[in-house]
């Protein structure tokens, strides 16, 4: 049963977004909204929410239809007030007062901890505020579910416990999910968006295998522009021909016949439609300096502690060789964050305790970039930096996706995926030959992650990473480190661990 129809969508802001879109969305569907940063999924959401207006086509609802909207971000207004509180608030006032257990059973199913409920939002990460959200749109009893990023800023094992979550509602409850996490896509979706400004495409798949549906689309499409151009100008060929006899020999139906050849050519033109090419939101390029060292880091049985001095994990023997793409795996809290600021302190020559080779030439980026300097200008941020001159500087920050009227502006105006392409940008600048990555893929659209996966692989990179987003970590890593009852051991494969932790 179809519960929401749209026919010829457009949302013009500046540029299209998206133009022409048909979609029905019917009681069952869990559909997977897909586009680069900035491309319009959350503008789309907000028009099937009904609090966006739309440019062009319409949005047909079933009757007193209600939506359950989680956006992105708690709003200010509401970040004083407690856990409890803001589901409690998205109840009706008569509601609230008579069924107040409401609350109770909705936090209970997204297994909220009892000593976060009542604390207040804002000094809650932001994982929890992310679960509050879609807590307060769930206890309404919505008829669809619209997911705005539901997997930010959280961990592997709420990201499970998410999975799980989706699995269990009624089946006949339709979710409509914009993520950049493609495991997650794979594991909660049977439909696919590919949300475009021209010819946005659906396909009744989950993400992985509606992608690969949407490269061979693409590249029949292609071949078919390619066909199309190839018959009108054969066709442009015979009427030249036959131009030139009908004028030689004075023939009125040769001419006729001329024009007509010129007509059919003129009109395949016309309706030909070239392959789309995405535009890309910023390149991502990395390099490796390359050297001669065959270990880049030596621990020696060295102990990572918690700022306040209490001992985490021991990490045994352990050395990063050259080509060497080491994952570290453990849950929240267990230190992996403290083993890469270690590091990071070492090579800076901030303690000794960890061994780097001489030669060693770092590459480091956090989850928050805090190499970045928000009051900083993207172009003080390279030129600054960089002998690169002040031409070529504007040219690698366009490449990297920030545009000219953005490269003078601060670094803080910037959104999170031009954020995460100039931070990458300035890695690739340093010319390292071994990369510090904590959760690199953050801020990043599916676009970006699979360059930077791409780039980490083909030059053969030196890095250690920490990751929650499972398929970047599957692909790219080629070694794994677990912290595993105070010891940090290797493990042959990441599967076990990524199968624990999702499991709720």
């Amino acid at each position: 049963m179809t519960i929401i129809n749209i026919n010829a969508l457009g949302v013009t802001l500046g540029d299209p977004l998206f133009t022409d879109l048909n979609l029905t969305i019917s009681k069952g569907d869990r559909i997977g909204l897909v586009a680069a940063n900035g491309r319009g999924k959350s503008t789309l959401m907000g028009c099937i929410a009904g609090m966006f207006e739309q440019t062009t086509g319409e949005i047909t609802r079933a009757r007193g239809l209600r939506v359950g909207y989680v956006v992105q971000n708690i709003s200010e207004t509401a970040q004083n007030k407690t856990l409890y509180d803001l589901v409690l608030g998205a109840l009706p006032p008569e509601q609230a007062e008579y069924e107040s257990w409401r609350v109770d059973v909705v936090l209970d199913d997204l297994k909220v901890p009892y000593e976060l409920q009542h604390k207040p939002l804002l000094e809650l990460s932001g994982g929890w505020q992310r679960t509050a959200l879609l807590a307060a749109a769930w206890i309404t009893e919505p008829d669809i579910l619209l997911l705005d990023e539901p997997t930010n800023h959280l961990d592997l094992h709420r990201i499970g416990l998410l999975q799980d979550w989706l699995s269990a509602l009624p089946r006949d409850t339709p979710v409509v999910i914009t993520s950049h996490d493609r495991a997650f896509l794979d594991a909660t979706t049977n439909r696919t968006l590919f949300l475009r400004a021209e010819r946005s495409r659906v396909f009744q798949l989950p993400f992985s295998a509606a992608r690969a549906a949407l490269t061979e689309a693409d590249e029949a499409d292609g071949r078919r522009f390619a066909n199309d151009l190839n018959k009108a100008q054969q066709l442009r060929k015979q009427a030249a021909k036959l131009k030139n006899i009908g004028i030689n020999s004075g023939s009125d139906l040769l001419i006729s016949k001329t024009k007509q050849l010129s007509e059919r050519a003129a009109k395949i033109e016309a309706a030909a439609k070239p392959a789309h090419h995405e535009r890309s939101a910023g390149d991502i390029r990395l390099s490796n300096s390359g050297t001669h060292a065959k270990a880049l880091i030596t621990l020696d049985d060295v102990p990572i502690k918690t700022p306040d001095g209490r001992l985490l994990y021991t990490t045994g023997k352990k050395w990063i060789a050259q080509g060497d793409r080491i994952v570290l795996l453990g849950t929240n809290g267990t230190g992996k964050t403290q083993l890469v600021k270690m590091i990071h302190r070492a090579v800076m020559g901030e303690s000794d305790i960890v061994k780097c080779a001489p030669s060693l030439a770092m590459g480091y980026s956090d989850q928050h970039l805090s190499q970045l300097d928000d009051s900083d200008t993207p172009m003080t941020a390279v030129a600054g930096q960089f002998d690169v001159g002040d031409q070529r500087a504007r040219g690698l920050l366009a490449g990297a996706g920030v545009t000219i009227q953005m490269q003078d502006s601060r670094i803080g105006t910037l959104s999170g995926g031009q954020k995460a392409r100039l931070a990458m940008l300035i890695l690739r600048l340093r010319q390292p030959n071994f990369y510090l990555l904590d959760e690199p893929t953050n801020h990043l659209d599916i676009e970006g992650q699979e360059a930077l996966e791409d780039e980490l692989i083909h030059h053969g990179a030196t890095c250690l990473l920490v990751s929650h987003d499972r398929s970047f970590l599957r692909n790219v890593g080629n070694r794994f480190w677990q912290i595993d009852r105070k010891r940090l051991v290797e493990v042959d494969d990441p599967e076990p661990f990524l199968q624990g932790q999702m499991a709720g």
